[in-house]
């Protein structure tokens, strides 16, 4: 089978305009072409007055080698790509060491215990917070009513941080493994649309989310795997050998129960800020890293549908409309959109009493009214955060705790349009976008709950952005605060056998551990380390080309 890479046809092409254009691509004839499969479609949407569908196809051929031989330079005209997942190793049958546990049920620990599962290893998982469906409710505690369980939100419990976004399923992770097909595949097994496997930009939404997270928790556990929710890891067991060495024994449960273990892995998302600390009291080895802070930004949809498609807006092929946008500041800042979510809400996202903190979220139909992003500027610890590997948290939590009160101090989010803040007068009543923030917003004045660096920034970019897309600064697009979660503020970093530099048989893994960005770089992430977790059980640990 061959692949054929980079066809492309207009937006409004008839079914046979594509086999069509295989053959002429190949110089064949119809007769020659024995079947085709659409390995992956996406769209350029540059010229919006002639959007093109770009192709890449899968196809059988009479004469294979012949026609490979006559595009032997053509770098669009490939063997299909071998892209079987296929295991490092196999958990010994009648070993007595201990299982593998995994810290965080999220994208990253979803995987790191599914793939430890299918080699057999029997994992067990911890989560601090509940199964799926009660986080659900929980969460909606806080948007509904105002109600916060620390324990059970936005961040922590079944599914982590990506069940409730726009479920992206796409990154910028280079990976020679194809391991992001792995991840689609078993999301795809687990019940999300087969169109993901083929899309360009893929994504699920939060509602189908939640049966695949609990349909892949089921597998696991038919697999030998264990999950124990509502179960906080408060302290680490270490011993110290006569060299000096610091390895793993165990875990302190805030229960106080104890679990035995020498293979560890650390996916505990971004968000676990007591964990950071009780982890670099313990003295594992952690660094600052960079973030970004900033607002959600709200558009209706159908703005930023006719900015970028024109007269094609609202073509079922093309869905809701997304950008990503970068702007170079003169005060040495960038201004970025981020996690930008078509036909979405904006979400509150704390964790934390006395404390707002934003997101967004869409369903797989990206329907709303809106659409939102994070606007956000990159701030890094040896300009901003110095000296402390810590002082990420502290920085997150003033600029939270200050978007609290500016909220009126009742988990409403601050909010202002775009040219009040461009203006720099607070906000009295809103224009024509409507804020989807649950439990609402309070309209205010968002400078005193961003640093002024970030202020400074976001007026600079802002109209820069509303020359690329029309409408982007229109006055009555909405800002609300705060964004501080875009990722982890420190990293747990590791060595060549995937495990902690100071921590031998703990596997620092995913987002929080400052490893990935997203669903599928965390769940990439989470295969890689148990990959390193089942080498490192089987024998010695050896440096891990994964």
């Amino acid at each position: 089978m061959l692949r054929l890479t980079e066809l492309t046809l207009p937006l409004h092409h008839a079914d046979e305009a594509l086999p069509a254009a295989i053959c002429k691509r190949l110089r064949i004839t119809p007769r020659e072409l024995v079947r085709h499969v659409v390995a992956r479609r996406a769209h350029d949407a540059r010229d919006k007055a002639n959007i093109l569908l770009v192709y890449s196809v899968d196809v059988n051929v009479k004469d294979e080698a012949a026609t490979l031989a006559r595009f032997a330079k053509d770098r669009n005209v490939q063997r299909t790509p071998d892209t079987r997942y296929r295991f490092v190793a196999q958990a010994p049958e009648g070993t007595a060491s201990k299982r593998p546990v995994v810290i965080g049920a999220g994208p990253c620990g979803l995987f790191a215990g599914l793939i430890l599962a299918q080699m057999g290893y029997r994992p067990i998982i911890l989560d601090r917070g509940k199964v799926v469906r009660e986080r659900t409710k929980d969460t909606w505690g806080l948007w509904r009513r105002g109600v916060l369980n620390p324990e059970s939100n936005v961040q922590f419990g079944e599914g982590g941080a990506g069940t409730f976004s726009d479920g992206k399923l796409y990154s910028r992770i280079k990976d020679q493994r194809n391991l992001d097909r792995k991840v689609l595949t078993e999301f795809v097994k687990a019940g999300a649309p087969s169109e993901i496997l083929t899309e360009a930009h893929p994504h699920i939404g939060t509602f189908r989310l939640v049966t695949m997270v609990e349909s892949m928790r089921e597998t696991i556990e038919s697999l030998g795997g264990e999950y124990r929710f509502s179960s906080r890891v408060d302290g680490l067991d270490i011993a110290v050998d006569s060299t000096g060495e610091r390895r793993i024994r165990g875990l302190h449960l805030h229960t106080g129960e104890t679990i035995e273990a020498d293979h560890v892995v650390l996916a505990i998302g971004h968000s676990a800020r007591d964990t950071f600390e009780m982890l670099h009291a313990a003295g594992v080895y952690v660094e600052a890293k960079p973030f970004s802070i900033g607002v959600r930004i709200e558009h209706p949809q159908s703005w930023i549908d006719t900015a970028r498609f024109g007269a094609d807006a609202g073509n079922s092929i093309l869905g809701a409309a997304d950008y990503s946008l970068s702007h170079h500041c003169s005060n040495g800042r960038t201004v970025y959109s981020f996690c930008m979510c078509p036909g979405g809400t904006v979400v509150a996202a704390t964790s934390e009493v006395g404390r707002v903190a934003t997101n967004g979220m869409s369903q797989y139909s990206r329907n709303e009214r809106n659409a939102n992003s994070g606007l956000v500027v990159a701030i890094d610890p040896a300009r901003d955060y110095p000296g402390d590997p810590l002082a990420g948290i502290a920085l997150q939590r003033h600029w939270e705790s200050l978007a609290y009160v500016a909220g009126g101090s009742t988990y409403k989010a601050p909010a202002q349009k775009l040219g009040d803040f461009l203006a720099g007068r607070s906000s009295q009543a809103l224009g024509e976008v409507t804020p989807s923030y649950r439990p609402g917003v309070h309209l205010t004045d968002l400078s005193q709950c961003l640093p002024d660096f970030a202020v400074t920034a976001m007026r600079e970019a802002l109209p820069v952005f509303g020359r690329q897309i029309p409408g982007y600064d229109h006055p009555d697009v909405l800002l609300t605060g705060v964004e501080t979660r875009t990722s982890s503020p420190v990293r747990f970093t590791r060595g060549e056998t995937f495990q902690s530099l100071n921590t031998a048989g703990l596997f620092p893994a995913g987002e929080g551990a400052g490893y990935a960005g997203g669903i599928l770089s965390a769940a990439v992430d989470g295969i890689k380390v148990a990959e390193a977790v089942a080498l490192s059980m089987n024998g010695p640990a050896l440096p891990v080309a994964l």
